[in-house]
């Protein structure tokens, strides 16, 4: 299992390169069904101007264009960063299954921030809470993030 979540990450931390590249935090995001990747998405809310643009609501987006919407409470979401509280509302809403992120995200995160979205048992039509792991790749990850924060304070 650690294997394979390591090799999706992977993918992910590519996604988040290409993110990086256009100036946007370095996010990449996969969903996966039966081993099969129906979604992806690579955070472009900086250079796009939309902040809805997060690479976890584009892979949503994207598995829904491919045909997926009746599935993807049995998927399983990879992402270089944890889902932020807008993208855990959204993954809450799908009920996707499983969540598996490399670094964690201070006061904003959907899993380890106080308002906790992504573990809320307290909405009723969200169902069962999706299944977390987190730190995959975490090295990887940090390094990755560590980049898009010196663009921050470069001048």
């Amino acid at each position: 299992m650690q294997e394979k979540s390591e090799n999706y990450m992977r993918k992910c931390l590519d996604l988040g390169r290409i993110a990086l590249e256009a100036g946007n935090p370095p996010v990449g995001a996969l969903i996966v069904l039966e081993g099969k990747v129906i979604g992806t998405g690579v955070e472009s809310g900086k250079s796009t101007g939309d902040i809805t643009n997060h690479a976890e609501i584009l892979a949503i987006r994207s598995a829904i264009k491919n045909g997926y919407l009746e599935k993807l409470h049995l998927a399983t979401m990879y992402t270089t960063h944890e889902p932020c509280i807008m993208c855990s509302y959204l993954i809450r809403h799908h009920k996707l299954a499983e969540i598996i992120y490399g670094t964690a995200v201070p006061f904003i995160g959907g899993f380890t921030s106080k308002l906790g979205v992504l573990s809320t048992q307290s909405v009723p039509k969200w169902g069962n809470r999706p299944k977390i792991i987190g730190g995959i790749c975490l090295k990887e990850c940090i390094e990755l993030n560590e980049k898009f924060s010196k663009t921050l304070t470069t001048p």
